[in-house]
């Protein structure tokens, strides 16, 4: 199985971590800007989403505002909430065996796809085999399934070869599986099973359609006039590609865009809070930040000493410097919102003395070691710096050094030796089950397990806790994982966005497990 997380900014304490606006005090920056009367919502991505709409491919993290608004899966999570809760979307009823092996959904009647099609329990088959045929990332969510039977048009019953209490999750979250036109995929299909297609159009179902899509400069979405649910306000959303930050900010200073969803500096969220002219929202995810221990290099191939320089690292101290107003410093080895907070507990104490006596007696060539981080996340920048100056402290010549997104996933399954000594990166589980995040992060082929680090303690505990979702053996597993010395979690982090006072629906639209997106249809204008 294979999973990708993108690195984002986010943010931390002061401000309640909860689903409220706030205003900041007066900066003296002006009056707000006026509320748009076309119905064309202007926004914006700071990076390109580097890959096709397609959402049996597509496996980042800006990109979902795409996938999610345009393409509709059996279940969804609720929006506006803190914690993930599953409700209908185009299944409006669902049973699960007492084993977790059969699934059986009622459809929902009256749907078309964006083609003009109707939507029947044809797509269900049709779009899980598209995604084991095109066999990318998110394939895994359906590979375990044995069979699909329907019962009619609007019923569907799918058995899977063994219990998976995580199935539904899978089916609700936001790189899950999608339904797509069975007819449209037959016609658009060619070689590589519509991929080509899907670089610019889309065979959903969702409020939006997908109506340009031109790699780092543009994307567009508009209104679909037949969709089944509650019709946007906004018939039109516009989304540039500006790759400078300053240049984003000034554009959403001035009003040309209405909200930004992702990516501020810290420097940036501090001006905000206090800018009373633009509305500011800490949004509950499912976002941690992590450090990460390389085992396989130097001195980190003994975990007393990879436990040692976790020790050394003064959580606090980070978040206090970089998560301000967006985030809190992380009690759990899992990400939040996933479990009760008496599961998973962290217990590594901050204690340098413990490193710089273990540096005492290093040989010199041990004693360097590389900190790095996603080049995409200025957050990490400057939380490496600080680890940096922290590890000094202790007695170890720390250096930092960026690396390319597609170059950190490039070290998963190899020897580790072209991979720092430790790394700092922001994640969040594919899917809300503790195990889809012990499993991709802890177990030895898991695709966020960059340096491979695992143990058997931990895949045995998650195994355990997958046919019933047993949060004991979760927990367990993830004790194990902090034994290893290969993790530690530093920042809960939530969603900071700003958006024009006038754009309403900010809360309502967002979902806890879909970070730096929201749902385009609950916007409006008030």
């Amino acid at each position: 199985m294979t999973t990708k997380f993108r690195a984002i900014a986010a943010i931390a304490a002061t401000v309640v971590l909860g689903l409220t606006a706030c205003g900041g005090s007066d900066s003296g920056s002006g009056t707000p800007n006026a509320a748009p009367t076309d119905k064309v919502l202007h926004l914006s991505f700071l990076q390109d989403p580097g890959q096709p709409p397609d959402p049996d491919v597509y496996y980042a993290g800006q990109g979902l505002l795409l996938t999610t608004n345009t393409y509709e899966g059996l279940l969804q999570y609720k929006a506006g909430t803190d914690k993930p809760e599953l409700e209908p979307l185009l299944a409006t009823e669902w049973t699960a065996s007492p084993d977790n092996k059969v699934f059986t959904f009622k459809l929902r009647e009256g749907v078309k796809f964006h083609d003009g099609t109707p939507f029947t329990s044809a797509a269900v088959k049709a779009s899980f085999d598209r995604r084991l045929a095109v066999n990318q990332g998110p394939a895994y969510m359906v590979a375990d399934v044995d069979s699909i039977t329907t019962q009619g048009d609007y019923g569907v019953t799918i058995n899977l070869k063994a219990p998976n209490s995580a199935f539904l999750d899978y089916l609700a979250c936001p790189y899950g599986p999608r339904m797509l036109s069975p007819e449209g995929l037959a016609k658009n299909g060619g070689t590589d099973h519509a991929q080509t297609y899907l670089t610019n159009h889309d065979l959903g179902t969702g409020p939006f359609t997908l109506t340009a899509a031109e790699v780092g400069s543009k994307y567009e979405l508009t209104s679909f006039p037949d969709y089944w649910g509650t019709k946007p306000y906004f018939e039109k959303v516009e989304l540039p590609v500006i790759t400078d930050v300053s240049a984003q900010q000034l554009q959403f200073n001035n009003g040309q865009i209405a909200a930004i969803l992702h990516d501020l500096p810290s420097s940036a969220v501090q001006s905000y809070l206090d800018n009373k002219a633009f509305t500011n929202y800490s949004l509950p995810t499912m976002m941690s930040n992590y450090v990460y221990v390389n085992p396989r290099k130097g001195m980190m191939t003994d975990a007393k000493n990879r436990t040692a320089v976790l020790q050394a690292i003064d959580v606090d101290e980070l978040v206090k410097q970089t998560y301000f107003g967006r985030g809190k410093r992380a009690e759990q080895i899992y990400p939040p919102n996933m479990m009760a907070a008496e599961y998973g507990k962290q217990a590594v104490s901050h204690d340098p003395s413990v490193l710089t006596a273990l540096a005492g007696s290093l040989p010199a060539d041990q004693k360097t070691v590389t900190i790095g981080y996603d080049s995409s996340n200025p957050d990490n920048q400057l939380i490496s710096n600080l680890i940096q100056t922290q590890l000094a402290a202790a007695g170890l010549d720390a250096k930092v050094q960026a690396y390319p997104t597609s170059e950190i996933y490039g070290w998963v399954g190899g020897d580790g030796q072209g991979a720092p000594e430790i790394m700092t990166y922001l994640g969040w589980p594919d899917a809300p089950s503790p195990y889809t995040w012990g499993h991709i992060s802890w177990d030895a082929d898991g695709g966020l397990n960059f340096f491979g680090c695992s143990a058997p303690a931990v895949t045995d505990a998650l195994n355990k806790g997958l046919p019933n979702a047993t949060a004991a053996d979760y927990s367990t597993a993830g004790l194990e994982a902090v034994k290893t010395g290969c993790w530690l979690n530093v920042a809960d982090v939530n969603d900071f966005m700003v958006a024009q006072p006038w754009l309403k629906g900010m809360e309502q639209a967002h979902v806890v497990t879909n970070p730096n997106s929201l749902r385009l249809a609950a916007l409006s204008v008030g």
